[in-house]
This record gives C-alpha cells, structure tokens and sequence, in this order.
C-alpha cells in the first residue's frame, strides 16, 4: 500500500495529514509534482518532481498507482483516471470519490469550467478552512483504515494463533 498525494496544489496541512499517517503506519508517502514541494523533513517522503509539461504528475500517478493505495487530489478528471483504475480517492476537502460520483462530479467540473471560458466566471469557491482540513481527516482516517482492513489476512484454522 502507499499514500499518493498529487502535490501541486495540495494544501500543506491535508499533505501534513499524509505525512503523520504514512509515518505512524509505516506506509511510503510519494509526492508527485511539476515542481518541489515542501514538507517536514522528519518524513520520509519520496518526492517526484516531473516535466512541467500537461499533465505528467497525473499520468505519473495514474501509469504507478496500484488498487489497495490511496490518492488525494482535487483534480476531479485526476480523480476519474484512477477511480476508472479501481483506486480509492478523496480530495482535500474530504469527498470520496467513487465509481457512483465521479461522472457528476466531472460533469460539473466541466460545465462550470465552460462558464468561465465564457466569460461568465461563477463566484470562486470558499477559501481552504479548519472545517476542510476535519473533513479531509475525518474521511482520510475512514478510507485508510477500510483499505487497512482489507489488506488483513482473515484467520483460518491455518493461520489462527495457538
């Protein structure tokens, strides 16, 4: 298992989340970016710094991101590459995003992306809150510990303990 974080626009305290939980459980953190990001030193953390070309953080991610990992980005067409790929993924303001939600979410990404186009710009959404970064937590802490779960091996009259 490993912990992806599409970094470029990743707040630090939702990386810092990440980071904490990847050392508490001893799960690889990988950082994948056009550019170096910043994070604590006392984790270890491999950071990919890649092309600034379109979308090679995204592709780096979705071509190395194996089902049983968990990816936080807020790049909804991100999102439905891997969701597609059988990958659970949150954002960091908490919605999980599921193979029920991400078609609707990628189509209001794409409409309100088409207002803007046209000149039409709808009022930006909130500024990045401590309500945010509980929901991050809240739902970060319930996926990682469901995808936990189901890395477990069930006991069997083979490997019960004596």
């Amino acid at each position: 298992m490993k912990l992806w974080v599409d970094a470029d626009s990743c707040p630090k305290p939702v990386r810092d989340i990440v980071c904490r939980a990847g050392k508490r459980l001893s799960i690889p953190v990988i950082f994948a970016a056009n550019h170096p990001v910043s994070f604590s030193k006392e984790f270890k953390v491999k950071m990919v710094v890649l092309p600034s070309e379109a979308d090679a953080a995204d592709n780096y991610i979705v071509e190395n991101a194996q089902p049983g990992d968990l990816v936080v980005t807020r790049d909804i067409p991100l999102a439905k590459r891997l969701v597609d790929k059988n990958l659970d993924v949150i954002n960091d303001r908490g919605n999980l995003y599921t193979k029920e939600n991400i078609q609707e979410r990628l189509s209001i990404r794409n409409f309100m992306l088409d207002l803007y186009k046209s000149g039409l710009s709808p009022e930006s959404t909130s500024k990045f809150s401590a309500k945010d970064i509980k929901l991050f937590a809240d739902t970060f802490d319930r996926t990682l510990t469901k995808l936990i779960k189901g890395k477990e091996v069930p006991l069997s009259p083979d490997n019960a303990p004596e």
